[in-house]
């Protein structure tokens, strides 16, 4: 496949383009808008087939819950392995498409590895997220940024004081949740790491208040958030921050390699 139309794809799923202006562009690539129409279902990522562990695995406890946050309840998925030990929990914030099948799905292979998984939904202050995955990028754009990381610092809160939980906590995000695990890390000096998945970096003044273990994953083809490496890495080494870097060459966004790379982030962290 064409890899502009690829790279439009990759903006369209960011929310720098909306469906229509994303045929039309990639309707002068692909031949026609019939052709570039037949190969958007192959791009989207199909939910059903892309699950791991499904819903019903018979090793884990899994609830849909909430818990007080900055705007009111948020809405959120829990998943643990069944027995009564402690675990240390993980964050897992999602893309711009919200709590969708696929992030319960990551969600659950987490808590499989050993972990108290939560997802928060972030839109659950506009009635979280819509059947209609294309809506939720506009909605992620007209959150209040401030709220939604204190309704996040709250979901920190939450797994440090739940029941089943050490009291240890990491976080690990996606593409609009790289960003959110950034701010997490900057905000919340209680975590004891961070795996944000190609998420735009931090502001270099606040890089001093990072407290914990960073890895740090990036799609070789992502110019935009690529650039801002230089700059951060130079600002973690000023800060003698533990972290480490994995760039990703020849792709536009991180999908399969992104569960492997919490998990070893989690893992090493947690578990010492």
């Amino acid at each position: 496949m064409d890899r502009r139309i690829i790279a439009l794809y990759n903006q369209y799923t960011h929310g720098l383009l909306d469906r229509r202006e994303f045929l039309k562009k990639s309707s002068i690539l692909a031949g026609g808008t019939a052709a570039a129409s037949a190969l958007l279902p192959f791009l989207e990522q199909n939910y059903a087939r892309a699950e791991v562990v499904p819903k019903t695995d018979l090793r884990l406890n899994t609830d849909d819950i909430k818990y007080p946050g900055a705007t009111g309840d948020v809405r959120a998925y829990l998943a643990r392995p069944k027995g009564d030990e402690k675990l240390p929990g993980v964050i897992v914030i999602h893309e711009n498409r919200g709590l969708v099948p696929h992030i319960e799905d990551v969600t659950r292979r987490v808590a499989l590895e050993g972990f108290l998984a939560l997802a928060p939904d972030a839109l659950s202050p506009l009635g979280g997220t819509p059947e209609d995955m294309s809506k939720a990028p506009s909605m992620i754009q007209s959150l209040d940024s401030q709220s939604n990381i204190r309704n996040f610092l709250a979901a920190v809160r939450y797994l440090m004081a739940h029941p089943a939980s050490t009291g240890k906590v990491g976080v690990v995000g996606f593409c609009w949740g790289g960003a959110v695990a950034n701010q997490l890390a900057v905000n919340s000096p209680e975590l004891i790491a961070v795996a944000p998945f190609y998420g735009r970096q931090p502001a270099l003044e606040d890089v001093p208040k990072i407290k914990a273990s960073l890895l740090l994953h990036y799609a070789g083809i992502d110019e935009g958030i690529n650039r801002g490496i230089p700059a951060y890495e130079a600002a973690l080494k000023n800060a003698s921050i533990d972290y480490r870097i994995y760039m990703y060459e020849g792709v536009h966004r991180l999908q399969d390699v992104y569960v492997r790379g919490c998990q070893a982030c989690v893992s090493q962290r947690h578990k010492r």
